[in-house]
């Protein structure tokens, strides 16, 4: 029986691959200007895709931007005003200023064709009538991509399948590179979202996720951090953090994600402000309730000058909080969980 290399959350598939890339590369590459470590044909598989996340002190993801780049998605858009709000640097790879081609998976998946389908339709109706296809394939890559040499946009993922076995839906995601310690977080944690919210449409069990990759790499201004982080990680006295992963409700649809997306836009322009008990008034369940509320606190540390309400950080999920209060840590008061 062939191998592959299994992980049971992200964050030790992370640190693992990380210490591959960095410590033992096949290779040193210089494209387009980027000196990189480089590491072929990297594949893992994570046995509880929910546990999407790293907690590294070193390391405080941007849990808002992670949520708003799978809800944009999700939305099917490819401009810069949503997702450009929590990552600047973004509009670095627009050609245009306002739209993004490669990296906006949402066009190539929510667009609809003639037929009124969108390529999320047809794969899920496929797998409803037939469980255990093997043709329930979304495409990224498009080949018109290279046709402009100098397109600072090019789709990394090329394809993603799902599995339905066993009343489990497993996803496996095939990228042509990876950016193994900035990229790799934000392309798993938007991938096993989807792959969960698609098992919630199905009325099915999430299954295990696995990323495969022609070139992982790390890039050389990253080379220093990444040691460190290593080094911090492999001492007798590290203790990894671990929380609980927030689930998904079952009974999720496009209702919640609509509602979700509307707020996320009044929060972002700044013309709603919410509380706790604003955000509970909405009716939407506790799990899409805390993205609301990271996405609040959001809205305090960009709008305003004055701390994250304490009530909001003592609201928030234990992991939410835990890497909220350490990626603003001068813009937040509470506790450390």
């Amino acid at each position: 029986m062939l191998g592959i290399a299994t992980f049971p959350t992200f964050h030790e598939a992370y640190i693992a691959v990380l210490d591959a890339t960095t410590n033992r590369p096949d290779h040193t590459i210089a494209t387009r200007g980027n000196t990189s470590a480089e590491l072929l044909n990297v594949s893992y598989r994570i046995t509880d895709p929910r546990d999407r996340l790293p907690f590294l002190t070193r390391r405080p993801v941007n849990i808002a931007y992670n949520l708003a780049e799978a809800l944009w998605y999700l939305s099917g858009r490819c401009d810069l005003d949503m997702i450009g709000y929590y990552a600047p640097g973004m509009a670095n790879y627009s050609a245009d200023g306002h739209t993004l081609t490669g990296t906006a998976y949402g066009r190539a998946l929510f667009a609809r064709g003639q037929d009124g389908h969108t390529q999320w339709d047809r794969i899920l109706d496929l797998l409803r009538s037939d469980p255990d296809s093997k043709r329930a394939v979304l495409g990224f890559f498009r080949p018109a991509e290279l046709e402009i040499e100098a397109n600072p946009d090019v789709s990394c993922t090329v394809a993603a399948q799902f599995l339905l076995r066993e009343n489990r839906l497993h996803l496996t995601s095939y990228m042509r590179g990876n950016d193994a310690y900035m990229g790799m977080v934000s392309d798993v944690f938007a991938f096993t979202f989807l792959q969960e919210f698609a098992a919630a449409l199905l009325s099915v069990q999430v299954g295990h996720y696995t990323h495969h990759v022609g070139s992982m790499h790390v890039n050389e201004p990253d080379y220093k951090t990444v040691r460190r982080l290593l080094v911090e990680v492999q001492q007798d006295s590290y203790q990894r953090p671990r929380f609980a992963p927030p689930t998904m409700p079952a009974a999720s649809s496009w209702g919640e994600v609509r509602v979700v997306l509307e707020q996320e836009e009044a929060l972002r322009t700044n013309t709603v402000q919410h509380t706790p008990g604003s955000i509970e008034k909405t009716g939407l369940p506790p799990y899409w309730q805390q993205i609301l509320l990271i996405f609040e606190a959001h809205r305090q540390i960009k709008h305003t000058d004055q701390p994250v309400a304490p009530d909001l950080l003592d609201a928030l999920d234990p992991g939410y909080r835990w890497l909220v209060t350490r990626r603003w840590r001068n813009r937040t008061t509470a506790s450390t969980p």
